[in-house]
């Protein structure tokens, strides 16, 4: 008997699909899968992914060798859409301030396009991030002293310090 053992990447612990032979085709491994986990066909489909090289199985007849890992992920069965989206803020004299509008596209690798910064507004910039900085250090001093005050007092007590 042959086996490959996948796991859900939401989970811990592997579980293991058996069949007769060297390999099995993608689209029985997530036959199993789907009965195994009691899991709907017109539900969702079954993503593949091998564990060790991070291949993804697309082919329903590619051959998954035995004694393999995969990880397993739930899509929905018309696939995942790119939810890719560029926000221009318009910083024009005309433009509400703050105003943003959205600009659909397919490119999952586009982030916020701001505009660069000028000789105007590099002072408020500047301000913001000093603003930032402070608050920053003042929550960490905050932070490192109530460690010491608690620390402190488990020693003057000489009881035990159980860490949750």
């Amino acid at each position: 008997m042959s086996c490959v053992h996948y796991k859900f990447s939401s989970k811990l612990d592997y579980n293991t699909v058996t069949f007769d032979g060297l390999h099995i085709t993608l689209n029985e491994l997530k036959r199993q899968i789907m009965a195994r986990e009691r899991l709907k066909a017109t539900d969702c489909d079954l993503q593949i992914t091998n564990a060790q090289t991070r291949e993804e199985y697309t082919d329903d007849e590619a051959h998954i060798p035995k004694h393999s890992s995969v990880i397993v992920r739930r899509t929905p069965i018309g696939g995942v859409k790119p939810a890719g989206r560029t926000f221009i803020v318009d910083r024009s004299d005309t433009a509400v301030v703050g105003s943003s509008r959205p600009v659909c596209k397919t490119n999952p690798k586009t982030t916020l396009s701001l505009p660069p910064l000028t000789y105007h507004s590099l002072p408020l910039f500047l301000a913001l991030v000093t603003f930032l900085e402070n608050i920053l250090s003042t929550m960490i001093k905050l932070c490192v002293s109530s460690v010491h005050r608690v620390l402190a007092t488990f020693v003057l007590r000489s009881q035990p310090l159980y860490v949750i």
